[in-house]
């Protein structure tokens, strides 16, 4: 594989990546809403010339770029789209023009490296072996997950593929280098939502309630052992309240408490008994107390698991591609991504692209109202992929 190639075709192709990543950034659109990207991503691929596409999961595209035979191998690149419900406070030329709304994740990125991508590997089509599917993805942010959604309308299959990679930006790391990590990488996340009954009344009379701020205030510490005394002690696992609802005032006991939270950890087996532990545990301390307890677990995404062959042969890959000193090797990582739906379903590689600068002064993190990336890095992640890519099909 022509290495300096592809990176000459991937430095041809930035003005136009860029100019995606910028529009893209100015027009966010949130989880299962993202009609006007859809719009555009369908219309920057009929520019490229790709024509073997449809639309799935509403928002979402699927398109084909086929090989020499198109049935060698397959293998599968995903971009999520959709944006997050953040007021950007940045004071560049491609701020959001949408309120309240913001690419604070990166998925600007991911669409716009991916639309480059393609672009190059329609270049290729007469040199490669087998197909490559475009997977443009609604809904990361949100449950049930688009990549869920796809995999239910069977973007997977027909044809089937043997494997799926995907980039996602990470502040962290340097612009010019990724990183990879082989095995369980990133967390489950589950959604818990708590609702705490007792009997509201005078503040200064607490003996004639049944005071659920107190039952709540027990039930959030007890729960804490769930983590602290019955997961293992190598097995990661978090559980975090965000959000606490006691709608009484400095004299008034309210009936009620509502709880959110977040429960993630990386073993399904574990996962489940500690769902089972923490409504258990809630349920009696509150019973105990003379209130009530409801206790909701939304499950939500699985645990991100990298496949080993198919992440050293891209780590492999990666080294070849951009040097020894650019490829970093990940620790875990309690964050959840959908992605692990198709680490659950087929062969994956789920990676991070670096964007970070601080000579620039971009250093802000993932999910801030300042996040920003050296866009430098889009040349890393559209150069990059189409390399991995071209290395897993057929020449």
């Amino acid at each position: 594989m022509k290495i300096n190639k592809i990176k000459q075709l991937a430095e041809a192709a930035f003005n136009t990546v860029l100019a995606d990543r910028r529009h893209l950034h100015k027009n966010p659109e949130l989880s299962f809403k993202e009609f006007q990207t859809q719009q555009f991503v369908w219309g920057r691929l009929d520019e490229i010339g790709i024509t073997n596409k449809v639309k799935i999961a509403e928002t979402g595209i699927v398109a084909m770029i086929e090989g020499k035979n198109p049935s060698a191998k397959i293998i599968a690149l995903r971009a999520d789209m959709d944006a997050l419900p953040i007021q950007e406070t940045n004071k560049t030329d491609y701020v959001s023009q949408n309120a309240g709304v913001m690419h604070a994740c990166g998925h600007d990125v991911h669409t716009s490296s991916l639309l480059g991508v393609a672009s190059v590997l329609q270049q290729f089509k007469n040199e490669f072996s087998g197909t490559v599917k475009l997977l443009f993805q609604p809904g990361e942010e949100k449950l049930p997950g688009g990549a869920s959604m796809m995999i239910k309308e069977g973007v997977l299959k027909n044809p089937s593929v043997s494997g799926i990679l995907g980039q996602h930006v990470m502040p962290l790391i340097e612009t010019g280098k990724v990183g990879f990590r082989s095995g369980v990488y990133m967390a489950s996340t589950d959604e818990i939502y708590v609702t705490i009954k007792g009997k509201g009344g005078h503040g200064a009379i607490p003996h004639q309630n049944i005071d659920p701020v107190l039952i709540a205030s027990h039930i959030i510490v007890a729960l804490q052992q769930i983590v602290s005394r019955n997961a293992n002690p190598i097995m990661p696992s978090v559980l975090s309240f965000g959000k606490v609802v006691a709608n009484g005032a400095t004299n008034v006991i309210p009936d009620s408490v509502y709880l959110e939270g977040t429960f993630r950890t990386l073993d399904e087996r574990w996962r489940n008994d500690a769902h089972a532990k923490m409504i258990k545990m809630a349920e009696a301390i509150a019973q105990g107390m003379g209130g009530k307890c409801e206790f909701n677990i939304v499950r939500g995404y699985p645990a991100l698991v990298n496949n080993p062959e198919l992440t050293a042969s891209a780590r492999k890959n990666a080294v070849d591609y951009l040097g020894e000193e650019n490829v970093l090797d990940l620790d875990i990582w309690m964050a959840a991504e959908d992605f692990a739906f198709y680490s659950q379903e087929t062969n994956a590689c789920f990676y991070r692209l670096g964007t970070r600068n601080e000579a620039k002064g971009i250093t802000s993190s993932v999910h801030t109202s300042t996040f920003d990336i050296d866009e430098n890095a889009l040349k890393t992640g559209v150069g990059l992929m189409t390399y991995l890519a071209l290395c897993e099909l057929k020449q």
